[in-house]
């Protein structure tokens, strides 16, 4: 039988977003009674500055918690062309959090070995690599092939697909404003066409391909980020789960017990959303942090397996406990 975290990733995989609900009664100390859980719709939450995040929300009322721990499908940069500058945004990309994907039609710059940090490296025409990556509302796409007539077949490959959340395209504005121009004139979608960043990047001055991919990502980051950027019905994912973890739940009946940070407050090692399982042994998939205070928790962890009980822990972290 599918557990509900093998539903979550059927839900993925069908690009849709979905929380796992949590209903915790009587939270006080070490209990068994009343734990329900069940998926629902994302709820955003909105900040001061008007941004819509999807972030894990723990609420108390009397005796009782609920916790709703959000889950999006994965946000993908998708790097068409695998030139110079393809190389530090992969670079970058990664360590921002994206899935990154690349897309390049010549063996000697489409492989694993030249974009270690890749998740994908698709070696095919531009055209096959776009249509094989089903393009989603949660991807970011980079468009940076070695010339005009390349990216205009992306472009038309990508146009009356699904809108990504960011779409940019490297070039000078005279050449940029004519390739655009020209499928305007072909009939593509004006609105649509509109919308594409470029020149790409935030003008920072860049000269170098590092430089530039930082402006590239900063543009990128600031369309995940900023609500004057893109869709403003749009919500970004602030959830620090990790989709390893989620395979391992749902694919794993063993006996265990599943961790999960479900507040946080100041600098913490792990966000909200950080899951960790741990085995009758001890033995631990994915991580809350790591140290003495994740060591501790495996402790209790390894103890309340098979009683059907759960726990509320508080870890302070400050300067003078630690």
């Amino acid at each position: 039988m599918e557990n509900l975290y093998g539903q979550i990733l059927k839900k993925l995989s069908d690009n849709e977003a979905v929380s796992l609900e949590t209903v915790i009664v009587d939270s006080s100390g070490e209990k068994k009674l009343g734990l329900s859980r069940r998926l629902t719709e994302v709820s955003p939450v909105t900040d001061a500055h008007g941004r819509s995040f999807a972030r894990v929300t723990a609420s108390w009322n009397n005796d009782t918690v609920t916790v709703q721990e959000p889950v999006l499908p994965q946000e993908r940069l998708i790097v068409l062309g695998g030139g110079h500058i393809a190389l530090p945004v992969c670079q970058f990309g990664a360590a921002c959090g994206f899935t990154v994907c690349i897309v390049d039609d010549r063996p000697d710059f489409a492989n694993a070995s030249r974009f270690p940090e890749a998740a994908w490296v698709i070696c095919d025409s531009f055209e096959n690599g776009i249509r094989r990556l089903n393009i989603t509302p949660y991807d970011y796409v980079v468009v940076i092939t070695r010339g005009h007539r390349h990216d205009a077949d992306c472009l038309r490959v990508l146009l009356p697909g699904k809108e990504p959340a960011y779409l940019g395209m490297i070039g000078s504005r005279r050449r940029t404003r004519g390739l655009l121009e020209m499928l305007k004139e072909e009939g593509y979608d004006e609105r649509r066409l509109q919308r594409i960043c470029t020149p790409i990047g935030l003008n920072i001055g860049a000269v170098t391909p590092a430089e530039i991919a930082i402006s590239i990502l900063s543009e990128v980051i600031a369309y995940k980020r900023l609500p004057e950027h893109g869709d403003p019905s749009r919500f970004c994912n602030d959830s620090d789960v990790e989709l390893s973890t989620l395979q391992y739940l749902a694919e794993n009946h063993d006996p265990k017990a599943i961790i999960t940070v479900i507040e946080t407050k100041g600098s913490t090692p792990r966000g909200t959303g950080a899951k960790m399982a741990v085995s009758p042994l001890g033995k631990v998939t994915g991580s809350i942090g790591g140290g003495c205070s994740e060591a501790a928790v495996i402790q209790d962890a390894v103890r309340i397996i098979g009683t059907g009980r759960y726990k509320l822990v508080d870890i302070d972290l400050t300067g003078e406990v630690a």
